[in-house]
C-alpha cells in the first residue's frame, strides 16, 4: 500500500476535489482566471504523477495489485470530473458536449466490461491506441483548462476542442475494440 507508485496514484485521486474547487465557480467576467491557471498547474502535476506512478512501479519492480486497480480508476475520476466541470462552466458547450459524452460513456462501458471479464478471470490489456487516446484526452482537457485561465487567447480553446474531438474518435475505436473482445466471452 505505501509504495511510492501507489502514493502517487492516491494523491491523484485526493487532488480531484481541489482541482474541481479551483475550477468552480468560474469567473467569466475576467480577462484571466487565477483559479483556472492554478487548476492548470495542478492538472499538469497530476498528469506527471500519472506517468511516474507506472514508470516507477515497473522500474522498481513494485507493480502491485492495488496499483493495477487504482491507476485506471484515478484516470477516470480525474477525466470525468474535469469534463463535468468544464461542461458546467460552459468551457465545453454546444455540439462539443457530444465529444465529451462519448469519452465519458466509453470510460463507464469499458470499466463495466473489465469488471465483468474480471469475474470470468479474463484480462483485457490496454492497447497502444488506448494509451494514445488517454494522452490525447489529457492534453485536450489541459488545453481547455488553460483556455479558461487565458480566455483572450482563442487558439488554446480551439486546440482543446479539436483534440477533444480527436480523442472522442479514438475513444470510439478503442471502445469498439474492447467491446468486440468482450463479446467473445459474453456469448460463449
Amino acid at each position: 500500500m505505501m509504495l511510492l507508485p501507489n502514493i502517487l496514484t492516491l494523491s491523484r485521486i485526493l487532488a480531484v476535489p481541489l482541482l474541481v474547487a479551483l475550477l468552480w465557480p468560474a469567473d467569466a467576467d475576467r480577462a484571466w482566471s487565477l483559479g483556472y491557471l492554478l487548476a492548470f498547474g495542478l492538472y499538469c502535476l497530476m498528469g506527471i504523477t500519472d506517468y511516474f506512478d507506472g514508470y516507477l512501479a515497473r522500474a522498481q519492480g513494485t507493480v502491485s495489485k492495488l496499483g493495477i486497480f487504482l491507476d485506471p480508476i484515478a484516470d477516470k475520476i480525474m477525466v470525468g470530473a474535469v469534463i463535468l466541470i468544464l461542461c458546467a462552466n460552459r468551457n465545453i458547450q454546444g455540439a462539443h458536449i457530444i465529444a465529451a459524452l462519448v469519452i465519458l460513456l466509453r470510460e463507464i462501458a469499458v470499466s463495466g466490461l473489465r469488471e465483468f471479464l474480471a469475474g470470468l478471470r479474463i484480462s483485457v490489456p490496454v492497447s497502444r491506441l488506448a494509451k494514445w487516446k488517454t494522452a490525447l484526452q489529457l492534453v485536450s482537457l489541459g488545453a481547455l483548462i488553460l483556455a479558461g485561465g487565458l480566455p483572450h487567447i482563442a487558439f488554446i480553446q480551439m486546440f482543446g476542442l479539436v483534440t477533444l474531438w480527436a480523442a472522442a474518435i479514438i475513444t470510439l475505436v478503442t471502445g469498439w475494440d474492447y467491446l468486440r473482445a468482450g463479446l467473445k466471452h459474453m456469448t460463449a
